[in-house]
């Protein structure tokens, strides 16, 4: 038989959306955001001083890799689209609103590509690394 033939009774094929939903949950767009705002040059390290300090401890306890993937972002996703928050920290000597807008493009672009839209990405810069040695408060 042709599609036209077996089409006939009206019945269409049932779509994706017709079979069950997707979601993606905050979590995992958090991760993606982190690793993505990580790679960016000046980028020193992600989160506040709390999530830094007790990120310390938890690495001097042996337990390094609990909570770094997600450290410093939070993630609102409604549907489709996502609203992102970044706290980092950046390298001395950095221009600011440079670092800023390459974090914001990557992360972007780095959640875009599974299918979200971001709505906003909003950045804190908490801190700045001051990488010399004896300088106090460093």
């Amino acid at each position: 038989m042709t599609d036209a033939v077996e089409n006939a009774g009206g019945v269409q094929p049932a779509t994706s959306a017709a079979r069950g939903g997707t979601s993606v949950s905050d979590e995992v767009v958090e991760k993606i955001a982190g690793a993505a705002a990580r790679s960016v040059p000046g980028v020193a390290d992600l989160g506040g001083d709390v999530a830094r300090f007790f990120n310390s401890f938890l690495d001097k306890v042996g337990l390094d890799e609990v909570g770094d993937a997600r450290r410093g972002v939070s993630a609102d996703v409604n549907g489709t689209s996502a609203v992102i928050n970044v706290v980092l920290v950046i390298d001395s000597g950095q221009v600011v609103s440079d670092v800023t807008e390459a974090v914001r493009t990557a992360v972007i672009e780095a959640v875009e590509k599974y299918g979200l839209t971001v709505t906003q990405v909003n950045i804190t810069v908490d801190d700045i690394e001051l990488n010399q040695p004896g300088v106090a408060g460093a």
